[in-house]
């Protein structure tokens, strides 16, 4: 039986986070929320498919621009070892987000994504 792969949360790095998420909240007609500290001052919105929505300014001058899907897993340890098996560079390791689950990011060259236990 094959399971059903869920983006949990996208996130988007942008230096101009204001302004996406004005076009976004006009066009696709979702609410974004204040910036929540945890996320790195991400504002987020609900997707219809159950998951979030993340639009943030980089966090530090070396960030770049980014889109980021983080993968709902069940086990974020297992899954961050076999990308690391795969030739995944380790970007940020399994780390606790308060009330929110762990996160992991993970880069096969230039390519983010990352992997979120709930």
């Amino acid at each position: 039986m094959t399971e059903q792969v869920q983006v949990h949360y996208l996130e988007i790095v942008t230096p101009q986070p204001e302004q996406l998420c004005e076009a976004y909240s006009q066009s696709l007609k979702v609410t974004f929320s204040a910036p929540i500290a945890e996320l790195g001052g991400a504002r987020t919105a609900r997707l219809s498919s159950g998951g979030t929505v993340g639009i943030r300014a980089p966090m530090h001058q070396a960030e770049e621009p980014t889109t980021r899907p983080y993968y709902l897993v069940a086990d974020i340890a297992k899954a961050v070892e076999e990308a690391k098996s795969a030739g995944a560079h380790i970007a940020v390791p399994p780390m606790e987000i308060p009330g929110r689950g762990k996160c992991a990011i993970v880069m096969f060259g230039v390519v983010q994504s990352g992997f979120w236990q709930i």
